[in-house]
């Protein structure tokens, strides 16, 4: 079993190894492919992804840490609210805030028509949302959760303690926010930073919506619209290169977390935050209702707008039967996906785990190397997955294994497990740490094998653990768009494809369904985080 699974990770693995191995057949044309792109189109892809980048990594870190320290550190009216209510951006995939805000603020658009109504002026009030600097605004109100998630953590642990240390002390309010909290939260701030960059990288949807010049959309076009399988395996090689730097960032950061938890003598209690009042009062409102509201609450309220414009005014009427057909897609796919990572993940977690002297070999770094995949995007991770067919198709045409991957749901779920498997893996290894070695060992006094011990004993233990594993996974597959819209079957169109392809065609109101739906489904993780976190609160 040890070696199956084994295998099983090198597997799933392979589509970062087909993308690596693009450079093991550089010929002269493949050369030649490569300085041609590096004259042409490759200072655009750097510079855009550069400003986009470090555009959202500024704004991340200041909005993230902003909030978090605003509902650790102080007690203002609607504290309560917001703790969780600026997780609520989570559940908003990019590419629909994108859809959304465009049709909202664009200068032909209902806001600025009556803005110009209601003043007297002409032409565009603010400037055009499809734009570098738009995507930058969007990418920082859908992603500043993963810092104030982290930052939160970090802070709650003792930075009330000792910022009343640094008050009975005598410093100021700035200096001990400057010279305590937030050296305290740096670890965490980079680590979340990391994360928001890594997702930045990895989108397509805004790209593509706005026209910019991104990694993700040149290895799309690459690939789908030039057909050329060097260059986007080129483009996505310098891609992952990035992106594994950004995890060894982010990775050290996380080493870095280690803050002292003991609270003895009650000393987290008397430790009480700071009332705020009056214009701080005001201000703390607005830094921690601003992203709520324009990244996640208007967005929504106005999908919902625009979907019942289109019921009210289409010919044909909501197409409700083809959106079942699209529902029933996205359904299917993550479904599978979740249920084959879980799986998985329960296998991987009861072989890995370190009781009974048994040997694991290669399966520790087989495991290690799986878990790396929730940091490659999508686009890379198809292109690893199709790169080896065109190598297959060169030297054997008409090879069975082209068919087996290519537009197939087999290929889809390549993709996916090697993506999201680490993500229920780790879900799943969060069960196990809180199960103690001693219950296998006394299992195994009594008589009881390696496999009934797991189903007896594990399997109920981590109910909760799998049950979490599997929605996050279902959630994911469910808002994954650039690796479905390259290896979807034909015809198996999901209800992120179909925004997406909506949005193309600046069909915006039948856009707004799907995207609804998408960001209904993401509300459930949150909700689920949100309690556990409040719930985490009062032990």
């Amino acid at each position: 079993m040890r070696h199956l699974l084994t295998l099983l990770c090198l597997l799933l693995a392979l589509p970062v190894a087909g993308v690596l191995a693009a450079w093991l057949g550089l010929d002269a044309q493949a050369l030649d492919t490569l300085v041609h792109q590096a004259s042409t189109v490759l200072p655009g892809y750097i510079g855009q992804s550069t400003v986009l980048t470090v555009g959202v990594a500024l704004g991340v870190m200041a909005l993230g840490t902003a909030t978090a320290a605003a509902v650790t550190l102080f007690d203002f009216p609607g504290r309560r609210v917001f703790e969780w209510a600026l997780l609520l951006p989570l559940a908003m995939p990019a590419y629909v805030l994108a859809y959304a805000m465009t049709d909202a603020l664009q200068p032909s658009g209902l806001l600025q028509g009556w803005l110009r109504a209601q003043t007297g002026a002409t032409g565009a009030l603010w400037p055009d949302v499809r734009s570098l600097g738009g995507a930058v605004a969007l990418f920082v109100l859908t992603l500043y959760p993963y810092v104030y998630l982290l930052a939160r953590a970090a802070l709650g642990e003792r930075a009330a303690q000792l910022l009343e240390a640094a008050r009975l002390l005598g410093a100021g309010l700035r200096r001990r926010i400057v010279a305590v909290a937030l050296p305290l939260a740096r670890p965490a701030i980079t680590a979340g930073v990391a994360l928001a960059v890594m997702e930045t990288l990895a989108d397509y949807g805004v790209g593509a919506y706005f026209g910019l010049t991104t990694f993700s959309t040149g290895i799309f076009k690459a690939w789908l619209v030039m057909d050329d399988r060097v260059a986007a395996a080129q483009l996505a090689s310098l891609l992952l290169a990035v992106v594994a730097g950004l995890l060894w960032v982010e990775k050290r950061a996380q080493r870095r977390l280690r803050f002292g938890t003991s609270r003895q003598g009650g000393g987290a209690a008397e430790a009480q935050p700071q009332r705020l009042r009056g214009h701080a009062a005001v201000a703390a409102i607005v830094v921690c209702a601003l992203p709520v509201l324009l990244g996640f609450v208007l967005p929504v309220g106005w999908l919902l707008w625009m979907l019942l414009q289109e019921v009210r005014y289409a010919e044909f009427g909501l197409p409700l039967d083809r959106f079942a057909g699209w529902a029933w897609a996205s359904f299917r796919l993550a479904a599978m996906a979740a249920l084959l990572a879980t799986a998985l993940a329960l296998a991987l977690g009861f072989a890995l785990r370190p009781v009974g002297g048994v040997r694991r070999g290669l399966l520790v770094p087989a495991a290690g190397l799986l878990s790396l995949g929730y940091a490659v995007p999508g686009t890379v991770l198809a292109v690893g997955v199709l790169a080896p067919v065109g190598l297959i198709q060169a030297t054997w045409p008409g090879a069975p294994a082209t068919a087996l991957v290519t537009g197939t749901v087999f290929g889809v779920m390549a993709a996916y497990l090697s993506r999201f498997s680490a993500v229920a893996l780790q879900s799943v290894q969060a069960g196990y740490a809180r199960i103690s070695p001693n219950v296998d060992e006394t299992a195994r006094l009594l008589g009881a094998g390696r496999w009934r011990v797991f189903g007896r004993l594990h399997l109920p233990l981590l109910r909760r653990s799998a049950l979490a594993a599997g929605l996050l996974v279902f959630v994911d597959v469910m808002k994954e768009l650039p690796a479905t819209l390259m290896l979807r079957p034909f015809g198996s169109d999901t209800l992120a494809v179909v925004a997406h392809n909506f949005a193309r065609d600046e069909r915006l109101g039948e856009a707004a369904l799907p995207s609804l739906a998408i960001v209904a489904v993401g509300l459930i993780p949150v909700l689920l985080l949100s309690a556990a976190m409040r719930g985490g609160g009062r032990d």
